[in-house]
């Protein structure tokens, strides 16, 4: 597949540029500062400066001939979220774009806390923990809700990847999935693991317009 993919200089982002490309994919690596995109030149790997992945003239130039766009764009922290929030509109712009170029496929990445309480949590999960991160980082998870609704607006084939706390861990491939939820128990996951999801759900037609909860 021809995959273009947004905030590629992330933790998140970086993986998924590895891993398709290792899996045999050409890449179109977005980002804002080529320098600090960690992964070496490849024949199969492009990589486009974009300032503003808000703009859709912008953002077409980069969507138009592919098979499928992964987003790992995210906010910093609650300030940048609040003050000037990212990551609603640009996966705006980008569905936007995608309609325009006929491109179908779209995975982005969220966070278990804008999605529903894992089904069967206990106590402590649902009055305690999934209250506390809401209220700590309302305006990160407000961006990221404007997200999920940009994209369930466009008339992409999409799906959001609900992780919870991220960690550098490598890839392993065997985290659990719960698709329309999240997962229960599910504390951490590698980002590794994620990117893997991601790419995984462009073919996986299960996951086709559905939020997916992952977690190790």
């Amino acid at each position: 597949m021809k995959i273009t993919v947004f905030g590629a200089t992330g933790g998140v982002g970086r993986e998924v540029v590895r891993q398709a490309l290792d899996a045999g994919h050409e890449v179109t690596a977005v980002v804002r500062d080529p320098a600090r995109l960690p992964v070496p030149a490849h024949e199969r790997l492009r990589v486009a400066t974009i300032l503003d992945a808000t703009d859709p003239e912008a953002v077409l130039s980069v969507v138009s001939g592919q098979d499928a766009v992964v987003s790992a764009l995210g906010p910093a922290n609650n300030k940048q979220a609040r003050t000037a929030p990212v990551t609603g509109p640009a996966l705006s712009a980008i569905t936007s774009a995608m309609d325009r170029a006929g491109v179908r496929r779209l995975s982005a990445v969220s966070a278990a806390p804008v999605g529903p309480l894992p089904e069967g949590a206990g106590l402590f999960t649902r009055a305690v923990v999934y209250p506390l991160l809401r209220r700590l980082l309302r305006d990160v998870y407000a961006d990221l809700a404007d997200m999920e609704a940009a994209m369930a607006a466009g008339g992409t084939e999409w799906t959001v990847i609900r992780p919870p706390m991220l960690r550098n861990r490598p890839r392993t491939g065997t985290y659990r999935r719960a698709i329309g939820g999240n997962v229960r128990g599910g504390r951490v996951i590698g980002r590794a693991d994620v990117a893997d999801a991601l790419l995984a759900a462009l073919t996986d037609p299960a996951c086709t317009r559905r939020a997916v909860g992952v977690a190790t």
